[in-house]
């Protein structure tokens, strides 16, 4: 399915622009998803680090460093859509030491059914990497 052509009515959301992952040490996760997933580390406003992938970014958080939420170190549970077949990225994973903790399996994304793997980041969070089927 086009992601263009879909449209909820009356929703006034277009898209994510960025996510936050609480982290113990925003270096070490800056390096563990640049080394597994090939995103981009950048530093922005003050050294603050996050994650560029194509038109989004995960922002990483410090516990106690944003205090108007309720983060917990390891809470996060994010499903990223891959843009190569699933079987390079468990190969990736495999060759980066990254243990599948599950799948690969069909679920049920936003758009019609994926597949896919997850695993867990250092810090615990849950990170879920799928493919729409053709």
């Amino acid at each position: 399915m086009d992601p263009d052509s879909t449209h909820v009515p009356n929703c006034v959301i277009s898209h994510i622009d960025h996510l936050v992952l609480t982290v113990r040490d925003t270096g070490r996760a800056a390096e563990f998803y640049e080394r597994v997933l090939g995103m981009e580390p950048v530093t922005f406003a003050g050294g603050r680090r996050a994650l560029r992938f194509g038109n989004q970014k995960i922002n990483l958080h410090e516990l106690g460093q944003e205090t108007r939420n309720h983060a917990a170190i390891g809470s996060g549970d994010l499903c990223l859509i891959a843009n190569r077949p699933l079987g390079e990225v468990i190969a990736r994973l495999e060759r980066e030491g990254v243990a599948i903790i599950d799948g690969p399996g069909e679920r049920a994304g936003a758009l019609g059914p994926i597949q896919s793997v997850y695993f867990n980041d250092p810090d615990g969070n849950l990170i879920e990497i799928s493919v729409y089927r053709a």
